[in-house]
């Protein structure tokens, strides 16, 4: 059967940053000093809810010296400008929607880092991020909402990212075909022009 849909993780496969500045977990760090307890939940709230970065610090009750913010906001705009697209992922999206291919992103990511993506991926046919979809990876639900985006069911669509659990299992536990990409040369897939060239044999 023909693969309808590519659905593609984020940072670590379509995308990567050199060097990460973590600007929401050093206010996290804040708190700690400020003697909040972290939270097993913090991630999953940074991630599923649409905040920046004083938002979150409200959000959690830290409070931060608008000096200290500052900063934290101008690490922010630094780490977002130094994203990159990996040239794989660039001609494997070209690849694939030249043949019909519907081609989405789906990742866990805190809502300053979307438009990174769009602006490095603007033509895409989806975008499902966790703080939109207010869940995160593996949740059926993200996936239920990629799926959606394109008018495809599971079965039709093939999934690829940097996490065995996110990209691979919860895919294919929802009914896609979820794969793992591993860059180091340890997975199936070391590439993204590999992924595209199979799903592209199937049409």
């Amino acid at each position: 059967m023909p693969v309808l849909a590519a659905i593609f993780d984020a940072f670590g496969t379509l995308v990567k940053i050199s060097e990460g500045s973590h600007p929401y977990r050093k206010i996290l760090k804040l708190g700690i000093e400020q003697g909040r307890r972290p939270q097993p939940t913090d991630a999953e709230h940074l991630l599923s809810m649409p905040l920046d970065l004083r938002q979150a610090a409200d959000f959690f009750g830290i409070q931060v010296d608008p000096g200290v913010m500052a900063r934290l906001e101008s690490d922010l705009r630094n780490e977002l400008a130094d994203i990159r697209a990996y040239p794989d992922g660039l001609i494997a999206v070209d690849a694939l929607q030249a043949a019909g291919v519907k081609v989405v992103v789906c990742s866990n990511l805190a809502k300053p880092y979307a438009a990174a993506i769009e602006h490095l991926y603007p033509g895409l046919d989806g975008y499902s991020y966790s703080f939109a979809v207010r869940a995160i990876k593996p949740s059926f639900d993200i996936y239920h909402h990629a799926t959606q985006l394109v008018s495809v069911s599971p079965s039709d669509a093939w999934m690829i990212g940097d996490s065995r659990r996110c990209d691979c299992e919860g895919p294919t536990a929802f009914g896609m075909r979820g794969f793992w990409l591993d860059r180091q040369g340890g997975g199936p897939y070391t590439s993204l022009h590999q992924f595209a060239e199979a799903i592209l044999r199937t049409r």
